[in-house]
């Protein structure tokens, strides 16, 4: 007799305001366990190395080569602790609450050493607010346990969504995979077709905008947009794509970074009826609203066979 599937428990709040601080130490640890696995893991294209990965635990580099082996980090926050293992099954570990970033840089760079690993990173924070080397800063200190668990509840069922939205597509797609830079969770399409980004910024820029891309995430906030959300672009935009109409209602259009960008707040879509759904639908909503302003090939990149 097949097992019935454990009903979804609600998914949790997450208002910004009251885990910030919390958000803000995670986002570093995240920064330095991911530059561990930029310098390790071979290039990708358009910086698919460099990524995290939601797991049953928490977040994860997944396998990174070294040498005639390999070893994967593990961000357990269910027992909030860092994990560390190897291809020669060695394994060890460290307590995550009580650290800063200067003390969790410390263990993590002296228990990869015990294994045997070593990987020197540029040790300081990149396009973050704070600018302070990570071996230096003390200040950032704090650790929700309860929070940092609610957090790692809702990216794990928005990638679970993800993944289903994923399996609908037929072209060149990411992975469900975190940006420790920008600290969301991101799934992007491609038409095929490139489209180099004119006066970028920097290489990363330049690497991520090589060619059209209509890309879905979730960000827990920041300063600038204190609140969680959902969100959707499409590089480059076409014109008319605010004009378009999302799903569910209560998704719109916003200014941001010069362009438009779709959102769905995270309240509004764990308040809805059916909040797998109301996320689908969303994602959905923007894709066609891109996609088809901007003459993607829709019929030819979908997969026939996803829901079947």
């Amino acid at each position: 007799m097949p097992l019935e599937a454990k009903q979804a428990p609600p998914l949790p709040p997450l208002p910004y305001d009251e885990w910030v601080s919390t958000k803000e130490t995670l986002h570093l640890f995240c920064q330095i366990i991911g530059k561990i696995r930029l310098k390790a893991h071979p290039k990708l294209n358009h910086w698919w190395h460099v990524t995290l990965y939601p797991s049953v635990r928490g977040l994860t580099t997944g396998r990174i080569p070294y040498g005639n082996g390999s070893f994967e980090i593990l961000l357990d926050v269910i027992d909030h602790r860092v994990v560390i293992t190897t291809s020669d099954g060695d394994l060890e570990s460290f307590d995550i609450p009580g650290q800063s970033v200067a003390t969790f840089y410390t263990a993590l760079i002296e228990t990869l050493h015990r294994l045997g690993i070593d990987v020197p990173i540029l040790a300081e924070p990149y396009d973050n607010k704070s600018t302070v080397p990570f071996g230096n800063d003390t200040e950032h200190a704090a650790y929700d346990t309860d929070a940092v668990h609610r957090f790692w509840q809702v990216i794990s069922a928005a990638s679970t969504i993800m993944e289903i939205y994923r399996g609908r597509f037929a072209g060149k797609s990411t992975p469900v995979h975190l940006y420790w830079h920008s600290f969301d969770l991101v799934l992007t399409r491609f038409s095929g077709r490139a489209a180099p980004l004119e006066n970028a910024r920097t290489q990363s820029d330049r690497e991520a905008y090589s060619h059209e891309v209509i890309s879905f995430g979730f960000w827990p906030g920041d300063d600038t947009a204190p609140a969680p959300a959902f969100y959707s672009y499409t590089y480059p935009e076409p014109p008319g794509l605010k004009d378009a109409p999302l799903k569910p209602d209560r998704a719109l259009w916003v200014e941001k970074n010069g362009g438009a960008m779709a959102i769905l707040a995270y309240d509004q879509m764990r308040s809805a009826d059916n909040p797998a759904q109301a996320l689908l639908d969303f994602m959905d909503s923007a894709y066609q609203a891109g996609a088809t302003r901007a003459g993607w090939d829709i019929p030819g990149l979908a997969h026939a066979y996803a829901d079947a």
